[in-house]
C-alpha cells in the first residue's frame, strides 16, 4: 500500500508492499513505515538478549540494523528462555533463475536463527504467487521454484530441520483447511484496504494472501508438528511482506491460534541508488549470485552510485557523502570486520580514501560471497532438492 507524507508542504509518497518498493525522496523512511505498519524498533536490549541467550555473537544483520523492526519478538524471546520452543517461517517467490544478494539475505540471517536457536524451519516457494503476478505458465513457476530451492540450499540449511515446499505441490489437506478458515475471516474490503487490489487486479491475486498466511500455523504441517498447535512462530523477512502477517496476526486468535511473531529487514539498494530495492527484472541493479567476478567488478564500477566528489581535489577536500554511497553501504552489509568498516567510514567519509579503493574492496567481499556461494550451489543435486522437499518427520528438529 501507499505510505504518502508530508515533507516541506509536498506530499511526498513513498510505495511499500510485497510487490513494489519505491520512492520520490530517494529513499524509504524506515521510521515512517514503523510508525504505519504499527511494528517496533529492534532495540539494543533485543539484541543482547539474543546473544545472551543463544551464547553467539550477533549476526551482523543485527549489529548493524539490516533487521530493525519486529513484531513480538521479545515474546518469543520470554517462550525460549522458559524452555519453550519455536519454529522458522520464511519463503521465496521464484520469479528468476537465480537470486541476487538481495534475495540471499533473509536466508542468509535464516540460517543464523536456525543454528543459534536450534530450531526447525519451514521455507515456502510461492510459485503460485509469481505464476499470478508475473505472467508465467505454471510449468516455469515450478521450474523455478526448484532452481531457486537449489541457490537456497546452498546456504547450508540442516536437512534434519528444514522442509522447503511448493504451494503448487503442498497446498491441499490440513493446509488448505487453514486457507480457508484465514479466508472467511478476512472481507473484501478488508483484503482491499491491506493490499490495495483494484477491480483490475484478477481473483487470484485477491484470494493468495490466505496461501502466505498459513505456515504461521503449526497445524498446517501435521507431519511436523502434530498436536502441538499452539507452537510459536518466528518469520524473518523483509518489511515489505508486512501487510501479509498484519491480516495474519488479525485473524490469529480468532482461529485459536499463537500470533506468528516478525523480525523485518530493510531492503538491499539496487546499484543506481536507495530509491528502491535490488530487482530481478533489471540485471543491472542487481549483483547476480551467477555473476562472475569480472561481471561484479564491471557492475560496482559503471552502475554503483558513489557519493564521491567530482574531482580528487574537491573529494579530498570535503570527502564522501555517506548517506548516499551505494559502496560504503554495501560493505555495511557484508563487510564482516566492525573495524575495518569504521576507518572506511572515517577515511572515506574525511576524503582520505577514494571511490576507486572503496569500490575495489567492496569487488573482493562480493566476489568472495559469491564464488563461495556458487560453489556450494553446484553440489546440490536433483536428489537433494527432492530430500528436502519430501513430506517427512523431522525427528531431531529441536536438537
Amino acid at each position: 500500500m501507499a505510505a504518502a507524507v508530508k515533507d516541506g508542504g509536498e506530499e511526498a509518497e513513498q510505495i511499500v508492499n510485497p510487490w513494489e518498493v519505491a520512492s520520490t525522496q530517494g529513499k524509504i523512511d524506515y521510521d515512517k513505515l514503523i510508525d504505519k505498519f504499527g511494528c517496533q524498533r529492534l532495540d539494543k536490549t533485543l539484541i543482547d538478549r539474543v546473544e545472551r541467550l543463544t551464547g553467539r555473537p550477533p549476526h551482523v544483520f543485527l549489529r548493524r540494523s539490516v533487521f530493525f523492526a519486529h513484531r513480538d519478538l521479545n515474546d518469543i524471546l520470554d517462550a525460549y528462555e522458559k524452555g519453550d520452543k519455536f519454529y522458522l517461517y520464511t519463503g521465496r517467490g521464484p520469479s528468476s533463475e537465480a537470486l541476487h544478494l538481495g534475495h540471499l539475505i533473509p536466508f542468509m540471517f535464516t540460517k543464523y536463527l536456525q543454528d543459534a536457536f536450534k530450531v526447525p524451519l519451514v521455507i515456502q516457494l510461492t510459485d503460485d504467487e509469481k505464476c499470478m503476478w508475473k505472467n508465467l505458465t505454471v510449468e516455469e513457476s515450478q521450474r523455478l521454484a526448484r532452481e531457486n530451492a537449489k541457490d537456497i540450499i546452498a546456504c547450508g540449511f540442516d536437512i534434519s530441520k528444514t522442509f522447503i515446499f511448493s504451494d503448487f505441490d503442498y497446498v491441499g489437506g490440513a493446509f488448505y483447511k487453514n486457507m480457508v478458515k484465514v479466508a472467511k475471516c478476512v472481507t473484501y474490503n478488508k483484503v482491499v484496504g491491506i493490499f490495495g487490489f483494484t477491480g483490475e487486479d484478477h481473483i487470484g491475486k485477491i484470494s493468495f494472501p490466505p496461501v502466505q498466511a498459513v505456515p504461521s500455523f503449526p497445524s498446517s504441517f501435521p507431519h511436523l508438528f502434530p498436536g502441538n498447535d499452539s507452537l510459536r512462530c518466528l518469520i524473518p523477512c523483509a518489511i515489505d511482506q508486512d501487510p501479509y502477517f498484519r491480516m495474519t496476526r488479525d485473524v490469529a486468535p480468532r482461529l485459536g491460534y499463537q500470533k506468528p511473531a516478525l523480525i523485518e529487514s530493510t531492503f538491499f539498494p539496487a546499484l543506481q541508488g536507495e530509491t528502491g530495492k535490488m530487482s530481478a527484472s533489471d540485471p543491472n541493479s542487481a549483483i547476480y549470485v551467477t555473476d562472475s567476478g569480472k561481471d561484479i567488478k564491471n557492475k560496482i564500477n559503471k552502475y554503483a552510485f558513489s557519493g564521491g566528489q567530482d574531482s580528487i581535489e574537491n573529494h579530498r577536500k570535503y570527502g564522501a557523502n555517506l548517506e548516499v554511497d551505494i559502496p560504503f553501504k554495501y560493505l555495511g552489509f557484508f563487510l564482516e570486520d566492525d573495524d575495518e568498516l569504521e576507518d572506511i567510514r572515517t577515511e572515506y567519509g574525511a576524503g582520505r580514501m577514494l571511490t576507486g579503493e572503496v569500490k575495489k574492496r567492496l569487488t573482493e567481499v562480493l566476489t568472495g560471497i559469491v564464488e563461495r556461494h556458487r560453489k556450494a550451489r553446484a553440489a546440490v543435486t536433483d536428489e537433494m532438492v527432492d530430500a528436502f522437499m519430501a513430506v517427512r518427520p523431522l525427528p531431531n528438529m529441536f536438537n
